[in-house]
């Protein structure tokens, strides 16, 4: 695939059977696809609250949240969950969530695609910066707000796009963060 727009948006190319995606060690993957997910994130919100003076009810609000997004992903096509381990408060972690959203109603063009996402803003909001990047993996719709930013890679045979969902509600999407994301997607391989 050499990431021009024609050869992305072709449904010639084969399908992949995976993806390799490179996630620093200190991010607690969660498999969403497997039915003990609920006691992978028991297990990772215990930890982070073990040894720092976090109340319970913090606690129990993070695994609330963070259950929720997981439950919300999965309702979207989610199938891995990432969670950033470095949090010194016990709040609400950096997170990245991995899903795969078919074609259906979404252009196979990424262009096409950028333009219907900034359709979707709100009126008079902030919004999200919506650009097209090209990746080693393929042409991708970048999308950046202030604690989140999505990264829609177009996948090879039509399948649809991966998309990369990294939030970061503490520190904001900015700097190192905003890097560290970017570097992640840059990451992303196709496994033929």
């Amino acid at each position: 695939m050499n990431g021009s727009p024609n050869a992305a948006a072709s449904p010639r190319a084969a399908a992949p059977k995976d993806y390799r995606l490179l996630v620093p060690r200190e991010w607690f993957r969660i498999d969403l696809t497997q039915d003990r997910w609920r006691g992978q994130l028991k297990t990772f919100v215990d930890c982070q609250a073990q040894g720092r003076s976090v109340s319970p009810d913090l606690a129990r609000n993070v695994w609330t949240t963070l259950r929720n997004t997981a439950e919300a992903g999965l309702a979207r096509g989610a199938m891995e969950f990432f969670l950033l381990t470095t949090s010194q408060s016990g709040g609400l972690p950096a997170s990245l969530l991995v899903s795969l959203v078919p074609l259906g109603e979404t252009s196979a063009d990424p262009r096409k695609y950028a333009t219907w996402l900034e359709a979707r803003e709100p009126e008079g909001s902030e919004g999200r910066q919506v650009s097209v990047v090209e990746l080693a993996a393929g042409t991708a719709v970048r999308t950046l707000g202030a604690t989140s930013m999505d990264i829609h890679v177009y996948m090879p045979g039509g399948v649809g796009y991966l998309v990369l969902s990294f939030s970061a509600p503490l520190t904001g999407m900015s700097g190192p963060m905003e890097q560290l994301c970017d570097a992640m997607a840059g990451s992303l391989r196709w496994v033929m």
